[in-house]
């Protein structure tokens, strides 16, 4: 590289990071660090066959069950971190998921560790509203796609390398992931306890109250609920990645190393591009870039059809993970400038909720239409879902709110417990 680009580099590595909160780079942590610890996820599949012996069907049916436990707490997260508050959910959220991983790993009869996986599901997923909604109050308006995205960052970069580790892991004990996911899940809520103040706004004296925000609330807000049927139907085509890209390749000839390969493109992508991509989307109008994505994700996955080699595969991954990496910081920043200020948990559950929901539809939607009809269709209905997805974000956004200021964050009094330090 010529050593005059490093400067550059530098500076716009700084102008990525610059200017957000202390507390959000504590919540960042958090998140990374959790990330990181995700080893059973990544090995439950062959834990469940090889280790202990069970069928494919039944492993099936834990991650169903997982996932179901993700879906109940999508919207029950979001309810708690409204009443609740931030702080609070995400402690106990976090507390729960460190107990039932750790007590996953003990379980050995098939009804106890289905059992537990959907706790560990509910568990998990209970503080993505919380996560949202507090990083929604800390940053201004401005910077929130900025923020989103190096959030989003920190997830993958802690996927990517918790799914090499969890490999070497398994080989050693399986019951040593569970514990050591157990353990940094505690490390995220001691962060959480010792370093993040509470974040829910309070309504100031003397100015007009603002409504009560219910559930009832979110389901009669008919633009929002419009853009989570939207987000429902973007997850569908992104789930494919992980449902049905590798079964077609499987059923084309390939071997599950040329299905890690091809994949493998996501991963990195995402971890070098997602930064100065953002930089150059932050500004930009929310539904131009909502539209362009979708479409592109549909297409980037309709592109499959046509594949015929590892490497054709590869560049398909390629189109879709960019349509991944402008889409998710920018439907997350859409969704907090939808929501009323004293809503935002339930909002983010509710947003959470179309993305759990459509993880348990996919492989469903996937396994039948490749059954029936081919992996062909597949691709051909994702280029049709991305298509419909852009045009419904193109009507439903045609005039957005205008972004609120940023609000005053609970008083430093009522954190109760620990330091009210960011």
């Amino acid at each position: 590289m010529p050593s005059a680009a490093l400067p550059s580099l530098r500076r716009a590595a700084r102008e990525s990071v610059a200017g957000l909160p202390r507390a959000f780079w504590w919540l960042w942590t958090s998140t990374l660090v959790n990330r990181l610890g995700a080893f059973v996820a990544t090995f439950m599949a062959l834990y469940l066959t090889l280790d202990r012996g069970y069928s494919a069907s039944y492993a099936g049916l834990v991650a169903s069950l997982h996932g179901l436990g993700g879906v109940v707490s999508s919207l029950a997260g979001g309810v708690m971190a409204d009443r609740l508050g931030r702080r609070p959910t995400l402690l106990i959220a976090q507390l729960a998921t460190a107990a039932s991983v750790a007590l996953l790993g003990f379980m050995t009869d098939p009804v106890a560790i289905a059992a537990v996986a959907f706790l560990v599901g509910m568990a998990s997923n209970a503080s993505r509203p919380a996560v949202q909604a507090m990083m929604a109050d800390i940053v201004p308006p401005q910077d929130r796609v900025r923020a989103f995205s190096l959030n989003y960052w920190a997830i993958n970069l802690g996927f990517a390398v918790s799914s090499m580790a969890a490999g070497f892991i398994a080989q050693v004990s399986y019951l040593a992931g569970f514990l050591i996911e157990a353990g940094m899940t505690l490390v995220c809520a001691i962060v959480v306890f010792l370093k993040l103040p509470e974040s829910r706004p309070v309504q100031v004296g003397g100015g007009p109250k603002e409504p009560d925000v219910g559930l009832g609330t979110v389901l009669r807000d008919g633009r929002f609920m419009g853009v989570v049927g939207l987000s429902f139907l973007v997850a569908l085509i992104f789930q494919q990645g992980s449902v049905g890209l590798p079964v077609a390749m499987g059923e084309a000839g390939f071997t599950p190393a040329d299905y890690g390969l091809a994949i493998a493109v996501n991963g990195v992508l995402i971890v070098v591009l997602q930064i100065p991509v953002t930089r150059f989307i932050e500004h930009r109008d929310p539904r131009r870039l909502l539209v362009v994505s979708s479409v592109l994700a549909g297409y980037g996955f309709g592109l499959t059809a046509f594949a015929g080699s590892v490497g054709v595969f590869a560049l398909t991954v390629c189109v879709w993970t960019l349509a991944e990496i402008v889409n998710a910081p920018t439907q997350t920043g859409l969704v907090v400038r939808l929501s009323p200020v004293h809503g935002r948990g339930r909002y983010q559950g509710m947003y959470t909720l179309s993305w759990s929901v459509a993880a348990l539809v996919a492989p469903l939607m996937a396994g039948a239409v490749i059954d029936r009809y081919g992996a062909g269709w597949l691709w051909g209905l994702t280029a049709v879902v991305g298509t419909v997805a852009g045009a419904g974000y193109a009507l439903l956004m045609r005039r957005l709110p205008d972004e609120e200021p940023a609000p005053e964050p609970a008083p430093a009094a009522e954190v109760t417990g620990a330091s009210a330090r960011p």
